[in-house]
């Protein structure tokens, strides 16, 4: 099980407003949820996938070309990887986890 930190971005957009294109992007994340393959949650600078790493990298592979299908010809996309085979953890638990140390103090 591994946890991805995605960001897409379409460089050479129209305005400065980049939304269209993240809603593209959300588009593709929620076809493979809807599959059962992925977990994923949307945040303000990024988004989080939660899935096994072979399935990750084709949804990453995905979201990186949906900005070309909407006409942008330049997509800068970074990819920040953690995974984990001693035990599987989710994206809930590792934040419940931290949250639970600083309710110990």
């Amino acid at each position: 099980m591994a946890i991805v930190d995605v960001t897409v971005i379409p460089i050479g957009t129209e305005t400065p407003s980049v939304s269209k294109y993240v809603a593209s992007v959300q588009k593709v994340l929620r076809k493979y949820q809807e599959e059962g393959k992925i977990r994923f949650q949307l945040t303000p600078m990024n988004t989080i996938i939660e899935g096994e790493l072979p399935i990750l990298l084709e949804v990453i592979q995905e979201m990186h070309e949906a900005p070309f299908s909407e006409g942008i010809h330049r997509v800068a996309t970074t990819i920040r990887i953690d995974e984990r085979r001693d035990v599987k953890h989710s994206m809930e638990y590792k934040v419940e986890r931290v949250t639970s140390l600083l309710n110990e103090e």
